[in-house]
């Protein structure tokens, strides 16, 4: 039985290799909106992703439901669970002001991304990555083009403690010159979302041969760069726009940050000590 949404993530990346083209853009479909799916018939299902309605048959089969039924009453459970009192206040804010106001309609896609990310973001795979950062010897953060904002603000952030972070960005070096020393003591953490880049999963793909930790921080657990790393952790992006939304991926961030941190508890509060001192020498700050 699949319990939550996570558990129908799994479900999903396990059996991801299995699946059609068709099939796939049914996985994708359901993946970002399964509030939706969980009420639509087969055939109904079908029409909305752009297939066929035994493609939606054949795909619960695969996945191990019970039929479409099966599928169905997994997706309504997932929904029934987040029918919680938080999401009720959004959407009564929602339908105050809908089509009213810009700025509100950008705040509730990014409320909504939070609440999708908390439900959907692995715990133990959080806990993993932390592992990783805290053994590695070198740590490479690799965003690039509209990603890059996030990777840089992360390097900054565990630099402020830590002294073996390297930021991979695009400069006198060619990038893939810069991961030419990551070995199987290092780890890689990747930032991609839609439209993903190529030189990134490139990247992700360098790190793998040479034996490196990979971790990616993406909007699905069927994006490019999730499917090649060791570790992924999924925050939403979703905004009805031409840009992506970045709060979940950098509440994600910041949730990284903290947890590295307190892990290396002497060592933080130490380097941090130092950074103030020379702060107050120098009048860095107004």
């Amino acid at each position: 039985m699949i319990k939550n949404n996570l558990s129908f993530q799994k479900n999903i990346q396990k059996n991801f290799h299995k699946l059609s083209a068709s099939q796939k853009k049914t996985a994708h479909y359901l993946l970002n909106n399964y509030d939706r799916a969980a009420f639509l018939t087969a055939a109904r299902l079908g029409k909305e992703v752009g297939v066929s309605e035994s493609t939606i048959v054949r795909f619960a089969a695969i996945l191990g439901y019970d039929g479409y039924p099966g599928l169905q009453k997994v997706l309504q459970n997932i929904v029934k669970m987040q029918l919680t009192t938080v999401n009720q206040l959004k959407k009564s804010i929602n339908n105050v002001y809908k089509g009213k106001n810009v700025l509100y309609q950008v705040l509730q896609s990014d409320l909504d991304n939070l609440e999708k990310t908390i439900n959907e973001v692995s715990p133990e795979s959080f806990e993993k990555l932390i592992n990783y950062i805290v053994n590695a010897e070198v740590i490479y953060i690799v965003g690039l083009r509209t990603a890059a904002s996030m990777a840089l603000f992360f390097n900054q952030a565990l630099s402020l403690f830590l002294r073996n972070t390297k930021s991979i960005t695009y400069g006198m070096e060619d990038l893939f010159e810069q991961i030419a020393g990551i070995n199987e003591k290092d780890l890689l953490i990747a930032i991609s979302f839609p439209r993903y880049t190529r030189r990134t999963v490139e990247i992700v793909e360098i790190a793998n041969k040479k034996g490196a930790k990979t971790a990616t921080i993406t909007d699905s657990i069927v994006s490019p760069i999730s499917q090649k790393a060791d570790v992924s952790l999924i925050a939403r992006s979703d905004l009805n726009s031409f840009i992506n939304s970045f709060t979940a991926p950098l509440s994600i961030i910041n949730a990284i940050v903290t947890a590295v941190s307190i892990k290396k508890g002497k060592q933080t509060i130490k380097k941090l000590s130092e950074l103030e001192e020379m702060w107050d020498t120098h009048n860095i700050f107004y």
